[in-house]
């Protein structure tokens, strides 16, 4: 089964691609801005350069996030959009469950913290097993001072450490934005476990656009 990774949760835009639960590869952009601009160009060179085309692809995984309105949702329609026209299904996956996995840290209590903008984080927290990584509590948005001592006393990934050094402690800068290919790898694992995977945005809270009359009805 092949496999086609989407993540656009952060200021990274993700692709990746797997065959039968192994990476085969993927890439990844920096722009907090360009989601919309990037992502498609990304997908056709990642198919191009492993001898593929979309018609090829089996299933499509993409992150559910958390994430910021704009960027979160270009990656959620382009997964489905693409979907809907090569007639094979779309698996959605918290974006934080996947750094919670890339991590790959020992046996213990991970935290995962991302960029949610507005001097806050979106997060949650992992018990890490021989083999698992089960999300304890979260997804949730918050101030990092909110978050209660020893959470953010916990060994974190993502971008929190690096936004507020002084409130995360024990950050790892090796794992800052979502890998495409590990969020493949997850998707095939909980499909042969024949676990549901449902795409559903995680926004977490309103867009800062509002439509003219949203704004009207404040």
């Amino acid at each position: 089964m092949v496999i086609l990774g989407i993540d656009t949760s952060t200021s990274a835009i993700g692709v990746g691609l797997g065959r039968d639960g192994e990476t085969l590869a993927s890439a990844q952009r920096i722009d907090a801005r360009g989601h919309s601009e990037h992502l498609a160009p990304l997908i056709v060179e990642l198919l191009r350069d492993n001898g593929l085309v979309p018609r090829d692809l089996d299933a499509i995984a993409v992150g559910n996030g958390p994430g910021p309105f704009t960027g979160l949702r270009v990656g959620l329609v382009t997964a489905v959009t693409m979907g809907h026209a090569l007639g094979i299904p779309v698996h959605g996956v918290c974006s934080l469950d996947v750094l919670a996995v890339q991590a790959g840290r020992p046996e213990g209590e991970l935290l995962v913290a991302t960029d949610a903008r507005r001097k806050e984080v979106y997060w949650a927290r992992y018990a890490v097993g021989a083999g698992s990584v089960a999300r304890l509590v979260g997804p949730a948005v918050d101030r990092p001072a909110d978050l209660p001592q020893e959470v953010r006393a916990l060994p974190t990934v993502g971008r929190g450490p690096v936004l507020f050094p002084d409130l995360f402690r024990d950050g790892d800068q090796a794992v800052l934005d979502v890998d495409a290919g590990v969020l493949v790898e997850v998707v095939a694992r909980r499909l042969a476990a024949g676990e549901a995977m449902p795409v559903e945005a995680l926004y977490l809270r309103r867009p800062d656009a509002l439509t003219t009359a949203e704004r009207a009805a404040r």
